[in-house]
């Protein structure tokens, strides 16, 4: 299985900053997730993520929020590792092609083939009130343009070919000027004209990676993802988004391992249940209902202040021009489990929809390995709870009782990302058409 660790400040429980175990004044400090890609490198994890937003997500006066710029952290971690596939988020909504492409591409030098892109369309309000937009554009919109925004990108890491840069010194020929191409691309969103002015990535593209699990998203990630990060409860809809996503790949050509389906899971480790029951209910006890309050709001796209803690969850429109995927899912679990506002704040609070899971290693173990030999995922986004505690247990503790089982790799069997998630490094384009 392909395992990811999803790395967010001191843990993704929202009251982990509170918590003993985590210093909240480190979020900052760079040495603080170096510290975590060498943990996650330790364990032979396939890569490290972080996941961003143009806009301050939460309630600063109650939780840990405002993180560094991804990319820029990323540079720093491909600094002090070797091995571990680098993914940052960049949204195609308020972002150039030409920028992105650019950046992305340098990172993949920086790190020798280890870049990748998750792909958002920035589902927030308060985003678009950051670029000059009253309000977000549509759904379909932020879809539509998410697709010319890749195809312009792709169009400029293919932009030089493999075999571009001659780099002879007695001729005095840099690079193959034949072998760089323009190609004015005219679009409904973009107008480029090529090339980039950064040679083809070691990787020929990063990693492809998508999170949006609407009918938008879907569609989108069957067309052009390469490994998508879900949120399922579930194994039963687990399993059903994973044969809905890989039964739509043929469509475009594309084989079922071409897309690696890797859902959230936040384990809280204990040498004993008992001990990860405390832990989590530890974390639980340090919640804040009016932070919960605000970020179920925000998620849902209503006020709910106004609605009783202990009454039920008020009627929500799943068809929001917002996160439609994680509205679904909520509403799903709290009808399901006949959930209290103040109850389904509770269960958010651990991975915001993610899946968590309190136990012992052999307990974690066995889930992990129960949804991947049956079909409901290619591996896992890993999301410790708190940080570095909570990955220095996943890697010590977890990894090694997976391994033991055959489960997963003993050492790393390539160099670049797309070599540790079993994908083929792509044809440029332009290369091909010259050949053909």
């Amino acid at each position: 299985m392909h395992l990811n660790a999803f790395l967010m400040g001191v843990g993704h429980h929202e009251a982990a900053w509170r918590h003993p175990r985590t210093e909240p004044g480190r979020v900052l400090d760079i040495r603080h997730f170096q510290q975590l890609a060498r943990i996650a490198e330790r364990g032979k994890l396939d890569s490290v993520f972080f996941a961003d937003g143009l806009a301050i997500w939460n309630n600063v006066r109650h939780n840990a929020t405002g993180g560094l710029e991804p990319l820029t952290l990323l540079a720093a971690l491909a600094a002090v590792t070797s091995h571990i596939g680098l993914i940052a988020t960049a949204s195609t909504t308020y972002n150039e092609p030409f920028h992105l492409a650019r950046k992305f591409a340098s990172l993949d030098h920086i790190s020798g083939g280890r870049a990748g892109w998750n792909i958002v369309t920035s589902a927030g309000t308060a985003e678009a009130q950051n670029f000059g937009l009253d309000d977000r554009p549509a759904h379909s919109d932020r879809y539509e343009r998410a697709a010319e925004f890749l195809e312009v990108a792709v169009k400029l890491w293919d932009s030089w070919d493999d075999d571009a840069l001659v780099v002879n010194r007695r001729s005095g020929v840099y690079a193959d000027t034949d072998k760089v191409h323009t190609f004015d691309h005219r679009g409904k969103h973009f107008r480029v004209r090529g090339p980039l002015n950064v040679p083809r990535p070691p990787q020929g593209h990063p990693l492809l990676v998508q999170a949006g699990s609407s009918e938008d998203g879907k569609e989108f990630a069957a067309q052009y993802a390469e490994a998508v990060f879900t949120a399922q409860q579930t194994f039963e809809e687990a399993k059903g988004f994973y044969d809905d996503l890989k039964s739509r790949l043929a469509r475009y050509g594309r084989e079922p391992g071409e897309l690696k389906v890797l859902p959230g899971i936040s384990p809280i480790i204990g040498s004993t249940e008992r001990e990860a029951r405390r832990l989590e209910a530890e974390l639980e006890e340090l919640i804040n209902p009016e932070y919960g309050v605000s970020q179920l709001s925000q998620i849902a796209g209503i006020d709910l202040s106004a609605y009783p803690l202990d009454g039920p969850l008020p009627p929500l429109n799943v068809h929001t021009e917002g996160n439609q995927s994680r509205v679904k899912l909520i509403v799903d679990l709290a009808r399901r489990e006949s959930l209290t506002i103040r109850r389904l704040i509770a269960r958010l609070a651990g991975g915001r929809g993610h899946r968590v899971v309190a136990g012992t290693p052999v307990q974690i173990a066995d889930q992990l390995q129960h949804w991947y030999e049956n079909g409901a995922a290619d591996g896992f986004n890993v999301m410790p709870a708190h940080l570095p505690g909570g990955l220095e247990d996943f890697v010590d503790h977890v990894v090694p009782e997976l391994q033991a089982r055959g489960l997963f790799r003993l050492e790393y069997g390539g160099r670049t990302l797309r070599e540790n998630y079993g994908l083929r490094r792509p044809v440029g384009r332009f290369a091909t058409a010259a050949v053909s």
